[in-house]
C-alpha cells in the first residue's frame, strides 16, 4: 500500500491529510512538532522539512510529496528558499511527484481575472519569493506542479480576514479590515484547497503547470454579512483600514508590516479563475456557507 507525504499541520496540511486518510490512503505527515491528524492511516513524524537528507529518507517510496508548510509570514525571504530547495532536492532524489501549495503573489498586479496562463511578474518581496520557487521547480529534474489559492476560509484558516475579522464579528464587535470592503475578492475554502492538491497529486496530466483552487468571489462586506447571519451574530460593524493606518500598524506588528506591499490585491477586484481546474478535475468550489460555519467553529 503506497503512501503520500504531507508537509505541515496548518489548516491546509490538516485538511489535505484528513482527506487522503478518509479516502483510505496512508499518509506520512511531517511537522516540526510531530503533531497532526489523529487517524489510523496517518503516521505523524517530527521532522525538519528544510533538511534535504532527512526529507529524502522520509519521502523514499511515497506516491507524492505535498507541501502545505511555510515559514512565518514575516520570514519568507530569509526562510522560504531553503525550505523549498530541500523539498525540491528530495523530489529529485526520490522521483516522487512534488505538489506545492502556492498563491497568486508571483503574478503581480493583474487587470482582469487571474488565470494559470499568466507569467510570473512580481512587484513585491513576497511575490518575488513565490515566483523564484516556482521557476526553480520548473527548471529542476523533478515532476512538479503548483496549486494556487486565494485568501483562505475554513477552520483555523491563516488569512487576513480570519485573523482580523472573524473573532470580533462573532462577538458583535467592530472589525477593521485592510481591504476595500466592496470590491469583489476571491476566497478559497481549505477543503477545496485539499481537494485540488490531492487531485493534482493523482493525475499524470497535472505536472509542469499550475492549477487554481475553485474559489468563491464575494466582497469582504458581503462575506462578513453572511458570516454573521449564519452564526446569529449581530449585523457586522465594519471599517476599512485606511492606508495611513495600515502603515502605522506596520511599524508595531511584524505581520502587519507585510500587509502594505500586498494592498494591490485588496483594493481592487481580485478574481481567481479556476476554469481549467474545474474542467480537468470535475469539481467546483464547495458552498460558501460550509466554509464559514467551519471557520466559526459552529
Amino acid at each position: 500500500m503506497t503512501f503520500t507525504v504531507v508537509l505541515g499541520a496548518g489548516s491546509t496540511g490538516m485538511a489535505t491529510t484528513r482527506l487522503l486518510a478518509d479516502s483510505g490512503e496512508r499518509v506520512r505527515q511531517l511537522t516540526r512538532s510531530g503533531g497532526g491528524v489523529e487517524h489510523p492511516l496517518v503516521e505523524r513524524v517530527a521532522a525538519d522539512a528544510s533538511d534535504a537528507d532527512s526529507l529524502t529518507s522520509l519521502t523514499e517510496g511515497a506516491a507524492a510529496l505535498i507541501n502545505c508548510a511555510a515559514p512565518p509570514y514575516d520570514r519568507w525571504p530569509e526562510e522560504f528558499p531553503a525550505l523549498a530547495a530541500a523539498q525540491l532536492t528530495a523530489a529529485e532524489r526520490t522521483g516522487v511527484g512534488y505538489v506545492m501549495l502556492g498563491n497568486v503573489y508571483g503574478y503581480g498586479p493583474v487587470h482582469g481575472p487571474f488565470t494559470e496562463e499568466l507569467p510570473m511578474s512580481p512587484t513585491t518581496v513576497k511575490g518575488a519569493v513565490r515566483a523564484r520557487i516556482w521557476e526553480n521547480a520548473l527548471a529542476s529534474r523533478a515532476r512538479v506542479t503548483e496549486v494556487r489559492a486565494a485568501d483562505l476560509l475554513g477552520a483555523d484558516a491563516y488569512s487576513l480576514f480570519n485573523l482580523t475579522a472573524t473573532r470580533p464579528l462573532l462577538a458583535g464587535d467592530p472589525a477593521f479590515l485592510p481591504y476595500d470592503l466592496d470590491v469583489p475578492q476571491s476566497w478559497s475554502y481549505t477543503g477545496d484547497v485539499a481537494r485540488t492538491l490531492v487531485a493534482a497529486a493523482r493525475a499524470e496530466r497535472s505536472w509542469e503547470r499550475a492549477w487554481h483552487v475553485p474559489s468563491t468571489v464575494i466582497s469582504a462586506r458581503e462575506l462578513a454579512t453572511r458570516l454573521t447571519f449564519l452564526t446569529g451574530a449581530p449585523g457586522p460593524k465594519l471599517e476599512s483600514l485606511p492606508l495611513e493606518e495600515i502603515h502605522r500598524l506596520a511599524g508595531t506588528d511584524p505581520i502587519m508590516a507585510e500587509v502594505p506591499e500586498m494592498q494591490y490585491l485588496y483594493r481592487r477586484p481580485f478574481v481567481l479563475d479556476s476554469t481549467l481546474t474545474q474542467r480537468t478535475f470535475g469539481f467546483g468550489a464547495a458552498p460558501l456557507d460550509d466554509a464559514l460555519v467551519e471557520m466559526a467553529g459552529r
